[in-house]
């Protein structure tokens, strides 16, 4: 190829290399082809402009391709949407004189805050640093759009909103109105512009210079659509140089005039089309890249197919026709075009989002059992990308990803963010245990110290129900780590001085909040980066580390940022700085240059419009996220935003379309998207569905891959795996109880495997850090609250009967743990509770009973030769003097059915009769059983209820002899050698049943699998 077949005609010069061609590629072979056989410096001389950096890289690759392993000097390659100062072509002369320099962007962002926060009477409402940041970015936006744009909003704000419109506008256009007139004033004082600003003058004196006086090299624009005005207008001059040409990436040349027409902003050519129009160039006079016509008949079909597929709305009514038009033109080749098109062309449908990421991941490591093949994934969902990056790094694989981390998932980051959290809150167990265990801490120890100190912190003083002082805290350690030996002593020492230390840091940053709980975040920003270090430092001082490397260096220019340039800044509390801290850490990203394997990419949508590889991923495709939907502007309305002259929200939907456009041509493409996200049934993005009807119409589907769905669900099961069986232990008859209590009864009938567990392997359940206490409390209470009663009037009723027992309840509910926020909630209940427990309470002695609370009783009998002894603790037994004993038993929740009772499920009651009945309870001796009631206190409506399962008389006796009989069977069966500990004996017990050991078991697993009952 000769540069005449580039320049032989007068400009303007446009080509477009067609959407199922690799861009990059075909842009190096032709310009090497062209520029090469002139000389050495021909090539070196050319000025190629890119959209971004990664687009630079990318075509660098491509030229050493295009040289064919020959030495080449490429072009000077520039990135039009990247500039940078000193840079040329976009600096050469004078073009940059008189302009002022750009403002730092964190400044700018902590400007545009005080200049929010300064006009907060506007909104009516006073803004925390957090809202006033969110508020900030918005207004950025705003500006950033007038500057693009480079429209003079100031006229355009006065007649924007109309008498009936909401006050809001009204409201938005005056705070609009304020800060387009104070912005300006600041950054003249400051002695900056606006970074956009900035780079559209830039652009612009460009393009002037360049009309002016054409540059007489080779200049050529490759890969940008132009929805900026002003780069549309830089591409037009390139166009109209001497030697210049603009190459378009995926026009649509077979697109019919009537649907071209039609082309809006959501459709994949809308850019373009506005871009020729501004040009005053013809979609005709658009021509293929010379370096691409070879290839032409390649990919046609698919390029057709999707650009059907996407055609305008309007004229997705004549699909059918458009079918068999296809069908025409591919009578010479016999052929059918739908199928065709299709090939190299397949959809995966996940069921969830972590589904989809091992889908994507297995794909792409499928790609490298061929060796030399190369991969991407294509998608804007930046969680789904970290997700198959994960997924990736089992095999060893570290794709080269374009997405960077954000700084709020970087370690130092995270640690940040749990100090901000825990100053905010400093004894919620989750973020000091999430501190104490993040791979920077050592707070002043040797590894193995700290992992010692911490272990006993958090087994003995962090687990369990929230406490509500540092005091609460330490007296749980002294009480729970009573030293019965040296290394008790050792570790209840080690967990103090870890909780003091840990109490020492956080009151130190707490204390820069004051009394009033607010404090300048940039005082927060220094006193967390002391905490910060405080943690980090070791036994020897030093900080390991905390601030190395791009995470840390990022954080350390950001509290840098927050320190010299915030302030101003509204004051922050403790809560507010934790959230300020969360958003700024959340919008920068860090981008580490670590080693990654060659031939797999994680891009982003726009990276992958120069990029292409041999088989591309194009994952995300969700409506929501490819396309995303239209952002929510807090200042304008759609009509508002028309009227200034700025673009729609749709055309950020026009350009994603043709991104994927784009990217769905390639000759080997997956298409993936996940039938849930985040829990919640999923869209099926407009393109992929647009796709499905098209090839519908002509009586074809698109291509599945079920066996990548088939893979990723066995990925993690080893072979030959079947689920797992409904456990039955049988240990020793040796090992096996011989004293249960009657709750541990109650658990052997229902799940023997707990009692296995708990009661022959001694596994005792942990709590949980931040245990949720509310139910637990409310049974300890109730239950402390009526022995506390009972044993202060054993007798007669004080005349405030009720305001004691409503006060020895709530009493009982603070020692037990009850949250503070949710004692006005009980102090109701408890009140109402209270007024139903005094009526009950009056009625009951009524007839002159003895009142026996937490009485101790245990029967101990023979079975098949050997002791056994049942063991219970009544809650309340009321002795009359015709020698019954009513048994009764506290409920906060439902209590057991008669059905449950009856069939033995729920022998509490009627084996703590047996047991009375036959002497067990000593300071009452033999009584004959009475009723056998559960009292049930909720303090709803109805407060209280009373709930009896047997009757005084026969109907108890008998009760309490079927359940003694029903124990002795029981315990003979299980000192079978034979019987084993079956988990979750009835149906009825597998899902409702709570249990302590249901995990260990295992339920949900063999629950599931279809197991077939004996």
């Amino acid at each position: 190829m000769s540069p005449s077949v580039l320049f032989d005609r007068p400009g303007p010069r446009w080509f477009s290399i067609p959407a199922h061609r690799p861009f990059a590629e075909d842009l190096a072979r032709g310009l090497y082809a062209a520029l090469a056989p002139l000389g050495p410096s021909a090539l070196s001389e050319a000025v190629v402009l890119v959209p971004s950096r990664r687009s630079v890289r990318a075509l660098a690759d491509a030229f050493v391709a295009a040289a064919e392993g020959r030495a080449v000097l490429p072009p000077q390659m520039r990135p039009l949407g990247d500039l940078e100062e000193g840079e040329p072509p976009f600096e050469p002369g004078d073009i940059a004189l008189g302009l002022p320099v750009a403002i730092d962007p964190l400044r700018r962002r902590f400007e545009l805050v005080r200049l929010v926060h300064a006009r907060q009477g506007l909104l009516g409402r006073r803004l925390t640093a957090a809202a006033a940041l969110e508020l900030a970015d918005a207004l950025g936006a705003f500006l950033d759009s007038l500057q693009i744009e480079e429209i003079a909003a100031d006229e355009g704000l006065a007649d924007l909103v109309d008498a009936d419109l909401a006050a809001h506008w009204r409201v938005s256009r005056e705070f609009l109105e304020a800060a387009l007139e104070a912005w300006p004033r600041r950054l003249a004082e400051l002695g900056v512009v606006d970074v956009s600003e900035r780079r559209i003058l830039l652009l612009r004196r460009l393009a002037e210079t360049w009309d002016a006086a054409p540059p007489p090299g080779v200049l050529i624009a490759a890969g940008s659509t132009g929805t900026v005005p002003v780069s549309a207008d830089l591409l037009a001059v390139i166009a109209a140089a001497p030697r210049g040409a603009v190459v378009l990436p995926g026009l649509d040349d077979s697109l019919a005039e009537a649907a071209w027409s039609q082309v809006d902003d959501q459709h994949p050519q809308g850019a373009m089309k506005l871009l020729l129009a501004r040009a005053r160039t013809p979609r005709e006079a658009v021509a293929v890249w010379p370096a691409s016509l070879g290839f032409q008949a390649q990919g046609r079909w698919r390029r057709r197919i999707v650009n059907e597929a996407l055609r305008p709305a309007q004229s997705t009514a004549d699909w059918l026709g458009v079918i068999d038009t296809l069908r025409q033109e591919a009578d010479a080749d016999r052929l059918d075009p739908v199928a065709e098109g299709l090939k190299g062309l397949s959809v995966v449908t996940a069921a969830t989002e972590e589904e989809a990421a091992a889908a994507c991941a297995l794909l792409l490591r499928e790609t490298l059992e061929t060796p030399g093949r190369t991969a991407a994934l294509v998608t804007p969902d930046q969680v789904l990308a970290r997700r198959v990056a994960a997924a990736l790094a089992r095999w060893g694989v570290i794709a080269d990803s374009s997405a960077g981390e954000a700084l709020a998932g970087c370690r130092c980051g995270v640690l940040a963010g749990l100090l901000a959290r825990a100053a905010a809150d400093p004894l919620d167990p989750v973020t000091l245990l999430a501190a104490l265990k993040h791979p920077f801490t050592r707070l002043g120890l040797s590894p193995g110290a700290l992992a010692r100190h911490a272990e006993a912190l958090e087994r003995h003083g962090l687990r369990g129900p929230r406490l509500h002082s540092w005091e609460d805290l330490e007296a749980r350690l002294q009480r729970v780590l009573l030293p019965q030996g040296e290394k008790d002593m050792a570790a209840r020492e080690g967990a103090l001085r870890l909780a003091v230390r840990l109490r020492n840091i956080l009151d130190a940053l707490a204390e820069t909040f004051g009394e009033d709980d607010e404090a300048a975040p940039a005082d927060a920003a220094r006193a967390l980066a002391q905490a910060m270090e405080a943690f980090a430092a070791d036994d020897m001082g030093a900080l390991g580390d905390l601030w190395a490397g791009p995470g840390g260096e990022a954080l350390g220019r950001l509290l840098s940022g927050l320190i010299d340039e915030s302030e101003g800044l509204p004051p922050a509390s403790r809560r507010g700085f934790a959230d300020l801290l969360a958003r700024l850490t959340a919008g920068e990203v860090v981008r580490a240059g670590v080693a990654s394997h060659p031939q797999i990419r994680i891009l982003g949508a726009i990276e992958a419009r120069l990029i292409r590889a041999d088989r591309l991923v194009l994952a995300g495709l969700e409506e929501g996220v490819w396309p995303r939907g239209a952002g929510l502007d807090p200042f304008l309305s759609r009509p508002m935003r028309a009227r200034l002259g700025l673009p729609s929200p749709e055309r950020r939907v026009g350009l994603a379309a043709h991104d994927f456009a784009q990217a769905a041509c390639a000759p080997d493409v997956t298409l993936v998207h996940a039938e849930r996200r985040e829990g919640a049934p999923a869209i099926k993005s407009r393109w992929l569905w647009r796709l499905e009807t098209l090839a519908r119409g002509a009586g074809a589907v698109l291509p599945g891959r079920p066996e990548i769905l088939d893979w990723a669900r066995r990925l993690d099961a080893p072979d030959g795996y079947s689920p797992a069986r409904r456990p039955a232990p049988v240990p020793p008859v040796a090992d096996r109880p011989t004293r249960l209590a009657v709750t541990r009864v109650e658990a052997l009938t229902r799940d023997p495997y707990a009692v296995w567990a708990r009661d022959i392997l001694r596994l005792f359940p942990l709590e949980r850090p931040d245990e949720p206490v509310e139910a637990r409390a409310r049974g300890t209470a109730i239950h402390a609250a009526f022995e506390r009663f009972a044993r202060a009037h054993p007798d007669a009723l004080p005349d405030d009967a009720a305001a004691l027992f409503e006060g020895f309840y709530l009493e009982a509910l603070v020692a037990a743990g009850m949250p503070h926020e949710a004692l006005a909630r009980e102090t109701a209940l408890a009140r109402e509770a209270a007024q139903w427990v005094a009526g009950l309470e009056a009625s009951r002695r009524a007839g002159g009973c003895r009142i026996h609370v937490e009485t101790e009783g245990r029967l101990t009998f023979e079975v098949e030769g050997r002791a056994f002894t049942v063991t219970a603790k009544a809650d309340r037994i009321e002795s009359t003097i015709d020698g019954h004993g009513h048994i009764l038993d506290y409920k906060t929740g439902r209590a057991p059915s008669r059905k449950m009772v009856d069939a033995g499920f729920s022998p509490q009651l009627t084996l703590t009769a047996a047991i009375l009945a036959r002497g067990g309870f000593q300071d009452l001796g033999p009584l004959t059983p009475g009723d056998l009631t559960y009292l049930e206190v909720t303090g709803r409506k109805p407060a209280g209820r009373v709930e009896v399962r047997a009757l005084a008389g026969d109907e108890a006796t008998d009760a309490a002899r079927r359940a003694f009989e029903g124990l002795n069977e029981l315990v003979a069966r299980y000192w079978n050698p034979t019987q084993a500990y079956v988990s979750r004996t009835a149906p009825q017990f597998v899902h409702d049943y709570a249990g302590d050991y249901g995990h260990l078991a295992r339920v949900f697993e063999w629950s599931t699998s279809g197991e077939e009952e004996a």
